[in-house]
């Protein structure tokens, strides 16, 4: 900030009055059906923006300071939204539990990004054993794969190693035990369970659903880099700037 008080002979108060009082400019698009690419994104602990952005219309339609990311959030900005006049088609998530119930009268896809940076998280990018660089290697097809083979790979992974997924290891005493592979069980667990709604966007060609929430992931590497170069604001400043950022960039393309 001290950068653009110097860039334009203003003080740094003056400059941050004019943030205090200045209307954030955001003209919403006429409502109409929307398809709702939703995601969060966090400054700190406890600190995040939830935003909901239209892929089709190109504009950010909605977005909430929020201190944890919870369907309750969601379930807030869906009633904003329809209040406003906007019908929800079909609702892209991250794939966070519990949150696909607020839109469980709509298709709902789950981001397949998130789907393999989730599955990287729990085997790693090197997984040490065959059964884990098998299935890492068959995540990484998401994009590319349809359901179907997809599907039946995945049944012929688990045939495959279904023992080593049971593979047990014992106390020294005999009496307790724990799977021996605890993060490759999760590792499938998840897939297996978010399996119904990796590829909805396959099932629903006419809405043309994307399949990831990569246009908002762009948008919020840019907002954090834009905040980066005005560090020192207060919570209310920042989330005012975060409003501007998030309104004006909404028809940029993000590279």
């Amino acid at each position: 900030m001290s950068q653009l008080a110097e860039k334009h002979g203003r003080s740094i108060r003056w400059i941050q009055k004019q943030l205090d009082h200045a209307p954030v400019a955001s003209v919403l698009p006429a409502p109409q059906p929307i398809i709702a690419l939703g995601d969060t994104t966090f400054f700190r602990r406890g600190y995040g923006v939830l935003v909901v952005r239209c892929p089709r219309l190109k504009r950010n339609l909605h977005f909430r300071e929020v201190a944890s990311e919870t369907s309750s959030e969601y379930a807030h900005a869906r009633r904003v939204l329809e209040e406003q006049g906007y019908v929800i088609e079909a609702a892209v998530l991250d794939g966070r539990r519990g949150i696909a119930g607020v839109f469980a009268d709509i298709p709902v896809q789950f981001c397949q990004f998130h789907q393999i940076a989730i599955i990287r998280r729990y085997l790693t990018s090197r997984p040490k054993i065959e059964a884990g660089k098998e299935l890492r290697a068959l995540a990484l097809t998401l994009p590319i794969a349809t359901e179907s083979t997809f599907a039946a790979l995945l049944d012929i992974w688990f045939k495959k190693w279904e023992s080593v997924l049971k593979e047990r290891t014992y106390s020294s005493d005999g009496t307790h035990w724990s799977y021996t592979h605890r993060r490759l069980r999760s590792a499938y667990r998840s897939i297996r369970t978010n399996l119904p709604h990796l590829f909805t966007y396959e099932r629903y060609p006419d809405l043309k659903i994307p399949n990831t929430t990569n246009s908002l992931d762009g948008y919020f590497s840019k907002l954090k880099q834009l905040l980066n170069t005005h560090r020192g604001l207060t919570i209310k400043r920042r989330y005012r700037l975060i409003q501007e950022i998030l309104a004006n960039l909404s028809q940029q393309k993000v590279n």
